[in-house]
């Protein structure tokens, strides 16, 4: 009687961990196409987004190394 019960017992939270894990699994695959998503809609912006910064960084490098030629010209 005993062993039924904890058999019993047994089932009952076998099949529940089996839903939470099942749930779980769910939750992971949605989470998933959602990170594809967001990461397919943000790649063309962010790769604009990424050129227009090292065209920026560039175009400062320039001006910042033409400084430092003139302040070297006049220290001479």
């Amino acid at each position: 009687m005993a062993n039924k019960k904890q058999t019993q017992s047994a089932d009952i939270e076998l099949n529940k961990l089996e839903n939470r894990v099942e749930d779980l699994v769910s939750v992971v695959s949605k989470l998933k196409d959602e990170n594809n998503s967001l990461n397919a809609s943000n790649s063309p912006s962010l790769a604009a987004e990424r050129s227009k910064a090292q065209e920026k960084n560039e175009k400062v490098r320039v001006r910042v190394e033409a400084m430092i030629s003139r302040l070297k010209a006049m220290e001479k």
